[in-house]
């Protein structure tokens, strides 16, 4: 029996594990009570992780299908497949004729953060999809527009603001999102603690609204009018003071000009939310010594999400509060380098895609248009597909569609541990270790942090016999697809040679922290099993910008010309019901839905107001169909104050009832499939991101 020290990775709250290992498995997690970030935190996922990490479902091997059946086969014999059939496929269609999805999980792996980039480089083609479509490309994308990164994105610094406006977000069941903040509860008790105010605004009484000091029950889809009806009062009452950023913004009066039409009293009927209490929530945050707004998929995953995340930031903006203690801050990860100040900045829209001409963002195509390039043909049709570590037969809006399609692709390879909803239409599924045979650090939350700061952990288990290092198999796909066969030189590939004491991954790393602010190495990070603490989060601007003016550059073009859309938008009415979706702190995604303790009690429900219950003929407990314009589904019905009337909501990531799925836990847990009713044809078009959120529907008793 020993222990082992490493960090959770199925959310993003990166929070520290001890572990008590016997042999090679985990039989206790416990909170790491000495992490310097969370401080013993636990939650239910992080608990189970011992339970997925044995879990007898995973794939331990390689999978080849062969005559509709999937055999195990050698990892030599699985990579001259993908070899011999992705360099026939490109030899005779093209490049694009092979295309990748990277799902959410690869941003909780040290290989997907360290090798995603370079294997869709080698791959050459512009048919790349990822689950930021279907998440949070709207903030990458204002973020471009305001700073010149995309990954430059402020996060709230809870832990010394006075005045917390939280909208589309429910940290308590999420752990944060686009936000690296562990035992989010304790936190929000210390605001309150010191007197500090919480605001949640959503359509739902989530666990985080019923701890707020006032909950606004939005309209889905409308934060775009609230927010743009703060940002008119803040003008019309004259309470805009930049402070400190004054010298580094540029079109403040613009901005104006932009959200003069948006009153509290032109957006309240839309919104749902009454003149006066917006009047009042501008007030009080104007006036509170440090504040902060953040938004998250409910204002990302709609119709205008780009210009929403967008006035999340400009109201930071205009208080004072960006890159100011308790405001909305800037992290500064170890593993990065200080800028200019100054760039190219940010632009979409370098190439469109074949079928429906919608524009590339940050490198990649919206997913809702991933069954269109699979399914017409001509030049540059999808034929073959590669997927790490997704599952958009579940997640992508109408699924039924685009799990269709990729039953007709030519080859599809997958890595993947499972075989689940998406694999189970592969040609070849490579299998990665569990979480305890893997190191980890956090290239992506890291930049996240509500402080700064830095862990890194050794695999606490060895590869067991079969097994294929996770960062090994994304290189060998690499070598492939770069045309240097599956048996080329690993560490040539990625520009290394030599001895070293250290692992290919931390020679890599340490490369990179040695470079980065705080002169740190990979050893540095061995000695400090519990983490690093590097401080408070510290000013950055104007270091951080990179947009060719050098300065915050607040009125995008591409935004301002989307506001006649939004203000059009104003004066639509529908009396349909709207659907939405939920987060629960035991699931992430569709993940975990094979560990038997997570998957306990009503998770997958359709959320029902008692006054639309009644008027609809709904009883609780009882069956309800859904239909959209896509779909219908039939699901349980639960009927509650917590939900706003007019809305009903159903959670992401379930339907595991699909024929071929090796989930024998999850089979018995299949719940339903929202997204066989949201719509493929619903985006932002600024961003490609689905909305999810504010599907119109109509709901039915099922007798």
């Amino acid at each position: 029996m020993r222990t082992a020290y490493t960090t959770c990775p199925l959310c993003e709250a990166t929070c520290g594990l001890e572990l008590t290992i016997e042999g090679d498995r985990i039989t206790r997690v416990r909170g790491d009570r000495e992490d310097t970030f969370s401080r013993g935190f636990l939650c239910p996922k992080g608990a189970s992780l011992g339970a997925l990490d044995a879990d007898p479902d995973r794939l331990r091997t390689p999978l080849v299908k062969r005559d509709g059946e999937f055999v195990p086969v050698s990892w030599d014999e699985a990579f001259a497949l993908v070899h011999e059939r992705f360099t026939a496929i490109v030899a005779e269609h093209g490049r694009d004729a092979v295309a990748a999805y990277l799902g959410n999980p690869n941003v909780h792996s040290l290989a997907g953060g360290l090798y995603a980039g370079a294997l869709r480089k080698a791959l050459g083609s512009r048919n790349i999809f990822t689950a930021s479509t279907v998440d949070q490309m709207p903030k990458h994308v204002s973020s471009g527009y305001l700073y010149g990164g995309i990954f430059s994105i402020p996060v709230p610094d809870i832990d010394r603001t006075d005045f917390l406006l939280l909208l589309g977000a429910d940290p308590l069941s999420s752990n944060g999102s686009l936000w690296t903040v562990p035992d989010v509860p304790t936190r929000l008790k210390e605001l309150r603690a010191r007197g500090g105010t919480l605001v949640v605004v959503d359509p739902r009484r989530s666990r985080t609204a019923a701890t707020a000091d006032q909950h606004l029950a939005i309209r889905p889809g409308t934060d775009v009018f609230l927010l743009l009806a703060l940002a008119h009062e803040l003008f019309a009452a004259d309470l805009v003071d930049l402070g400190p950023l004054a010298p580094h913004v540029v079109g403040v009066d613009e901005v104006r000009a932009l959200v003069e039409p948006f009153s509290p009293e032109a957006v309240s009927a839309r919104c749902g939310i009454p003149a006066d209490r917006i009047r009042d929530l501008a007030h009080r945050f104007a006036s509170a010594r440090r504040a902060v707004v953040y938004g998250r998929i409910g204002t990302t995953t709609v119709e205008f999400g780009t210009v929403a995340s967008w006035l999340v930031d400009v109201l930071n903006v205009l208080t004072g509060n960006l890159d100011q203690p308790g405001g909305a801050m800037f992290p500064l990860p170890a593993h990065t380098r200080r800028g200019s100040g100054r760039g190219k900045g940010f632009t979409t829209g370098r190439w469109h895609s074949r079928v429906r001409g919608l524009p590339e963002v940050a490198g990649e195509f919206p997913v809702v248009t991933l069954a269109d390039e699979i399914e017409t043909p001509g030049p540059g049709q999808v034929r073959a597909l590669v997927t790490v570590a997704g599952n958009p037969a579940l997640s992508v809006p109408n699924s039924a569609r685009l799990d269709a399609a990729l039953s007709t692709l030519d080859f599809m390879v997958s890595v993947d541990p499972y075989l689940n909803e998406t694999t189970r239409h592969a040609d070849v599924i490579l299998p990665p270790p569990p979480p305890s045979r893997r190191a980890h650090y956090d290239l992506a939350f890291l930049s996240f942090t509500v402080r700064n700061v830095v862990k890194y952990s050794r695999p606490a288990v060895p590869l067991a016999p079969g097994e294929l290092d996770e960062s090994e198999i994304f290189l060998r796909l690499t070598a492939i697809f770069a045309g240097l066969g599956p048996d080329a030189d690993l560490d040539a590939l990625v520009g290394l040679s030599g001895p070293s004491d250290l692992t290919r991954d931390e020679r890599l790393l340490d490369a990179k922290l040695r470079s980065g602010p705080y002169g740190l190495s990979v050893q540095d990070l061995l000695e400090h099993p519990h983490g690093m603490d590097l401080g408070a989060l510290q000013s950055r601007i104007p270091e951080i910008l990179r947009t060719p003016s050098g300065r915050i550059e607040l009125c995008p073009d591409p935004i301002a010309a989307d506001l006649p859309r939004v203000r059009e938008a104003l004066s639509a009415s529908s009396d349909d019901l709207v659907l939405v979706g939920r987060r629960h702190l035991r699931t992430n995604n569709s993940w975990m839905h094979n560990v038997p303790a997570l998957v306990k009690g009503k998770l997958c429900t359709l959320l029902v107001n008692p006054a639309d219950a009644t008027r609809l003929g709904l009883a609780d407990g009882g069956a309800a169909e859904v239909s959209s314009r896509v779909g219908k589904v039939s699901v349980t019905v639960e009927v509650t104050a917590d939900m706003a009337p007019g809305v009903v909501s159903m959670p992401h990531g379930w339907g595991h009832d699909r024929p071929g799925v090796r989930l024998s836990v999850a089979r018995e847990h299949a719940g339903v499939n929202v997204n066989l009713l949201t719509d493929d044809l619903a985006l932002d078009p600024l961003s490609g991101t689905a909305v999810l959120n504010g599907t119109h529907v109509q709901v039915h008793p099922v007798h």
